[in-house]
């Protein structure tokens, strides 16, 4: 039985599929599948994919279209994802060679029923962790207490199927195409857990032209998709410090997309008013700023 789908949203990004798929083809463990959700490239990607498929290596599904960013890549993912567990793998990313071994192993000895999945860590190619590790004996965790707990840094997350599909799709934006993936993880965090797996994931390579290295122009460009992330989080964040800091954002986005409405429309109505003049002058900075600290 094949237990773990590991899907990857791309979007012309065939010059560096290639070493995900060789990492695919080296796992220890064979109980996955890999799901290629093409977002409208216009590279070599699907008759790359063709070929890895007719190759036999690696258990392949291909899916194609219209680009739209990579969140609504996620919805078609999941609407696709039959298996037992998921997890995303970013184009430019790739697994170490025990991977699946490690997550299947761990989800079978240790799986809690207020588990939704699995936290593990994420690495740089010279080892080093990407942000911090996991407090030693800790075993569960919600991924919006993170950043409380000074957890920094990407982690990867592996999620049950069954739990992922029942919340609400990604919105989509007419003229946007970036909304947080964080939004999704939030709402599934008011309800269940994450064993905490303290080991390494994934591998990843932060390129010139993926999302992390471009957030600033996301967040001009995407401001709606930015403004519902801010307010789930104003709403469900940890501390009162986190939910002040969103309801900044949120009124900055909302200034950028023209949403005078935003003070009616805010989860959190007191803050929000409180955050005014801090979420204007955020706004000014964002509109001239090039830098990319100003998301923290």
């Amino acid at each position: 039985m094949t237990e773990l789908t590991i899907f990857t949203p791309t979007y012309n990004r065939a010059y560096c599929l290639g070493q995900l798929y060789e990492s695919l083809k080296r796992q220890s463990s064979k109980s996955f599948e890999w799901l290629v959700v093409d977002d409208g490239s216009t590279d070599n990607t699907r008759e790359l994919v063709d070929a890895w498929m007719k190759e036999g290596y690696v258990p392949i599904r291909y899916i194609f279209k219209e680009n739209g960013g990579m969140h609504t890549g996620h919805n078609a993912a999941y609407a696709n994802i039959s298996t037992p567990l998921n997890m995303c793998i970013d184009s430019d990313d790739f697994l170490p060679d025990d991977a699946v071994e490690k997550i299947l192993k761990f989800w079978h000895q240790n799986r809690k029923p207020n588990w939704a999945g699995i936290v593990g860590l994420d690495a740089f190619k010279n080892g080093e962790i990407v942000g911090t590790r996991f407090p030693a004996g800790m075993k569960e965790c919600k991924y919006s207490h993170l950043k409380s707990l000074k957890i920094v840094g990407d982690k990867k997350f592996v999620y049950l199927t069954e739990i992922i599909k029942k919340y609400p799709e990604y919105p989509v934006f007419p003229g946007e195409k970036f909304v947080p993936l964080n939004y999704k993880y939030m709402l599934v965090d008011q309800h269940y857990n994450l064993g905490v797996l303290n080991d390494v994931l994934c591998i990843v390579e932060y390129m010139p032209d993926g999302s992390s290295r471009n957030i600033v122009n996301q967040y001009r460009k995407n401001p709606k998709g930015f403004a519902h992330e801010r307010k789930v989080r104003m709403k469900y964040a940890y501390t009162f410090q986190e939910r002040f800091r969103n309801a900044i954002h949120y009124i900055s986005s909302s200034i950028f997309c023209k949403n005078w409405n935003f003070l009616r429309e805010s989860t959190n109505k007191p803050l929000t008013l409180l955050a005014i003049p801090f979420g204007i002058l955020l706004y000014f900075y964002v509109k001239y700023t090039s830098r990319k600290g100003f998301m923290k």
